[in-house]
Formats: C-alpha cells, structure tokens, sequence
C-alpha cells in the first residue's frame, strides 16, 4: 500500500480545509487535504463572511481576492409582519480592518482559495478521495484513504477533520455532538438571474411564516421559508410550491429560475471535545448552528486561526504539547456560545402569536431609542466576541470588562518608516509580537529579555506619533540603533488608532499579541520582566500531563 507522509493531514477542503493548510504552510509544513468530493460543488451554501474571517484571509493575501468578489459592509433589514421595519443594521467600524458584513459566493471563494493553495510546494490537495479509517498511536495518526478505487496510507503528526457535520474524521476519533436538532425545518432556494433591485439581506419575522432573503454576487439571491408544521418537506420543494412562494417577491415580473431548492434541519449542537489524541476538528465537524446569524462558515474559520499558530509552533519547536491542548479550551466553548446565541436569534424570527410579536417589536424599537442603543444594534455591537481565558494567556485576578486580555487586538492602519503603508497585522506576522503603545517601551525592555525574545522569535512592534505630531526631545525612529538579537520594527500610528486604544487603559503600556492576533496578555513597560516568562511557560510543553488527551 502506498503511504505518504506528511507533517498534518486535513480531511475536508471546504473553506476551513483549505484556509488551515494555506495558515499551515506559511510555517513550512507539508500538508495533504483530502476531499471526498472530485470538484467544488457549484451551488452556494454559505453566504456570509465577516471581518475576523477576512482577517485571517489577509494572513496569507487572500483577503482583497476573495472580497473583491462579495457585497460588501451589505446591510440588513428586519421587518414584522405588517411589512414595517423593525431594524435595519448597517455597520461601517472596521475594529479588525475589514468590513463587517460581507455577501459572498460559496463555489467563487473556495476556487479564489484552492488557488492560492496550488502555489504552495508544501500542500497537497488529493480531490475525489474518501478518508475511509483513522488510526492514531502517542507519536503519529495513519488516515487510510480511497482514491480511483485503490487504498493508501498518510501518516502525519497530526490530522483534522475539516469534513462537515456528517464528519468522518469526529466518528472515527469517537468523539460524540453534543446538543439538539430543532424539529423545526426551512426551505432553502437559490436562483440565477435574480431581477430584484434589493441590495440589502432582508429577515420577514412572522407568526405564520417568517421568510428571508440575501442577494448574491454574480446575479444570485437566496431565499428562506420555514416549513409550518403540518407541511410535507418534500411538498414544499417541489417547483410548483417554490414558486408560489416566491411570487410574492416578484409580483410584478417573472419569478427567477431557481439552481436549488433544499429543506435543511436546524442544528444546535458541539462536538464533547475538539481534540481526542493527535486528531483536532474544525468548522462544522466541531459545532454546527442554524444560519440566522450567517456565524456557521465564520465560527470554522475563528478555529483554523486559533489551531494554525499552535500546530506550526508544536512543529517547529517553539510549542508544546500543552500549547496544542488549549486549542480545545479556548475555542469549544467560545464556539458553543455561539451556537447558542445563533439559536436565540432564530426564536425572535418566529414570534408564538401576534401578542408576543407585539411586544418583542416594542421592545426593538425601545432599545433604539436608549443612548447608544441604535449604534449597538446599527454596528453589531451584539455580535458575541470571544473571550479566551483559559489557554495561552496570562489573564491577573482583576480582570476587568474593558481588558482586551484574551480578545482580538484591534487592526488599525500603520505607516512604515519608508513610507508605505500597511495594515498592523501585515507587520506583526506569524509569531508572536510585544507591541509598544507608549514612547519608549522598545528601549524600556530590559536587555536580560533579549536573549529570550530572540529565542522564542518575539518581534517588538513600537508605535509612534506621525512625524508632523512629534513633540521636542521625542524619540526619532530613524536614527535607532539595532540591539544585538533584539528586533525592533517602528511604525507610525497612521490613524491615530494605537493612540486611541492607550488613552482608553493607559496602565497598559504594552500588549503580547499571539499569532491569531488575540491579546496574550498586558502591562506595563516595567512589569514585561515578570509578565513574560510566565507567559512563555505556556508555550514550551512544561505541562506534559496535558500533552495529548485521551
């Protein structure tokens, strides 16, 4: 039999497939991905991608390729049932330097990403290849694969199941969902060639029959009905009902060609854990929610980005065992929680009676009118933001509300000392990064930490005021001295958004940002001496007992 061996073996080339290996390469892994399917399927499924997704894209140059092809910042409007509009959410923050809302085309992003992979020597994508059985021992994983009707072997340090809700890979670890799927079923249908000048997703909350819509690159818009108790499934999917449905759409022209008509299930439910041994699941194999909060394709991305540092550090030697084990502490019930309030959000779609929709339209329209109210909901300011609080960070007793510890760093823009500019993350790179916010913080790092830093390849990030600001006898960054191993990058807070930040906690003088751009932790200058070796102990394995679950 044919064995192939690799440092990590990804089953599943969705888009979280996909976007891991493309993560892991930039470490230097080889890596194969298996897909069961022979070509991207060309029908949309997910339609939504948000700014933390196209962050992670960015990571590796992905990010203007795919969002050149999306509606972007597109807004939403919730109605009632008497066709009044209840809230319409149009956010234009970019914290992470990216738009927050954006409508895309599932079978376009996934060609745009499988590009990309090509140019990389490392990876392997093996299509119309059916993982068929897993086995693990405490130093490999063996995945046997099926491909044009012959069995081979890959054995890899680790592997992830990246292969959907019905995922081969989390069966085969025996690890068991956790959770309910709602008896509740919709109606989901795709058309070509849509007519309807609409360029905004619109929710039809209902007592009767709450329905959606989301218009699409490339002439697409998707439709959503739910299915009413009583209704036959496979009815309701039939042309002739489909299009009865949605001529209330088109009242005045003919209904669009419909490419899909399908009924889904609506799944609320978390894998018991995301690791068992050296096999990891992401994406839907992990967790799966109901899309009325377009978080399903997202939440998959948030865990190749958290898993993707830590694998690479585990196999380039600057991790640990104990490193690869918080993977599962910090984002199992991040992700839970989301698929928790993804199912919270549905319940307000589908009011039990007119009295309730009443009042739950009152209630909307109240908290629009509170000071700060209309920006929470016009700016998704209720979207959950992960907190991570129990893996590789460093979070002090006193924690407090506003602490960016174990959040995601903001992504303002930056000026190099050449003059170009650059989003922060396009400096930061994929390691580990000590940014300064307060003048001097660079020179401030005791020199005993340099041999430290330059061993866990820590770059110190300094910011400064734009030139036109800089004030007598303030620190001019061209004429800085390298310091042995120390590497100082300097930029200048183009936007004033490192400055903004520093007025808002001034006692934090620095920030330790991980790989995936989450606030590992912060202090000020004079306390790095402390806060830095014992953030460091997390990173090299001390903790073996967690080393590999069982």
């Amino acid at each position: 039999m044919k064995i192939i061996e690799r440092d990590v073996a990804i089953v599943g080339a969705g888009p979280a497939g996909v976007t891991l290996a493309s993560l892991l390469a930039q470490y230097g892994l080889t890596v194969v991905v298996l897909e069961r399917e022979p070509h991207i399927l060309e029908e949309p499924r997910a339609v939504g991608i948000d700014d933390e997704a196209l962050r992670t894209l960015q990571s590796f140059g992905m990010a203007d390729a795919v969002l050149a092809n999306a509606v972007q910042n597109a807004p939403i409007r919730y109605y009632d049932s008497k066709g009044k509009i209840l809230a319409h959410v149009a956010p234009s923050a970019r914290p992470y330097g990216w738009p927050r809302r954006n409508l895309f085309f599932q079978p376009n992003l996934e060609e745009v990403l499988r590009e990309h992979l090509s140019t990389q020597s490392n990876v392997e994508l093996l299509t119309a290849c059916e993982a068929v059985e897993l086995r693990q021992s405490t130093d490999a994983v063996t995945v046997v694969a099926e491909r044009d009707g012959e069995r081979f072997e890959v054995r890899a340090q680790y592997a992830v199941g990246a292969d959907g809700g019905k995922s081969f890979v989390r069966r085969a670890a025996g690890i068991e969902l956790e959770g309910d799927t709602a008896p509740m079923k919709w109606l989901v249908v795709d058309v070509a060639d849509d007519t309807w000048d609409a360029p905004y997703s619109a929710v039809y909350t209902s007592p009767k029959r709450p329905s959606m819509t989301i218009p699409l690159p490339f002439g697409y818009r998707r439709f959503e009905f739910k299915i009413l108790e009583g209704e036959d499934p496979e009815s309701m999917a039939q042309p002739e009902t489909v299009a009865r449905l949605m001529k209330a759409y088109y009242p005045d022209s003919d209904v669009p060609p419909a490419v899909r008509r399908r009924i889904y299930w609506h799944h609320s439910r978390t894998a018991a854990s995301f690791q068992r041994g050296r096999v990891f699941l992401v994406g839907d194999a992990a967790h799966l929610q109901p899309p009325f909060f377009g978080q399903g394709m997202n939440s998959g991305m948030r865990d190749v980005t958290n898993l993707a540092w830590k694998l690479g550090f585990a196999l380039t030697g600057r991790g640990g065992a104990a490193l690869l084990a918080s993977y599962d502490s910090e984002r199992r019930d991040t992700a839970r929680e989301m698929v928790e309030f993804a199912t919270g959000v549905g319940k307000l779609y589908h009011p039990r009676s007119r009295f309730t929709e009443i009042v739950r339209n009152a209630f909307f329209r109240g908290v629009q009118k509170v000071p700060g109210g209309r920006d929470y909901i016009l700016q998704m300011k209720y979207k959950p933001v992960p907190r991570y609080r129990d893996g590789f960070v460093r979070v002090p007793k006193d924690l407090d509300k506003g602490s960016l510890i174990g959040r995601a760093f903001p992504q303002p823009l930056v000026q190099r000392l050449d003059g170009t500019r650059a989003r922060l993350d396009d400096v930061l790179g994929n390691r580990l990064a000590i940014v300064g916010l307060v003048a001097g913080a660079a020179e401030g790092i005791p020199a005993a930490l340099d041999a430290t830093l330059a061993t866990n390849e820590v770059v110190v990030v300094q910011s400064h005021v734009m030139p036109a600001y800089r004030r007598q006898g303030q620190f001019d960054p061209e004429t800085r001295v390298a310091r042995g191993a120390l590497e100082v990058i300097d930029v200048f807070d183009l936007d004033g958004g490192l400055r903004d930040l520093h007025l808002a906690r001034p006692q934090d003088e620095l920030y330790i940002v991980r790989p995936d751009r989450y606030v590992a932790a912060a202090c000020r200058v004079a306390d790095l001496p402390r806060v830095l070796p014992q953030l460091l102990e997390r990173l090299d394995g001390h903790d073996s007992a967690r080393a590999v679950r069982a």
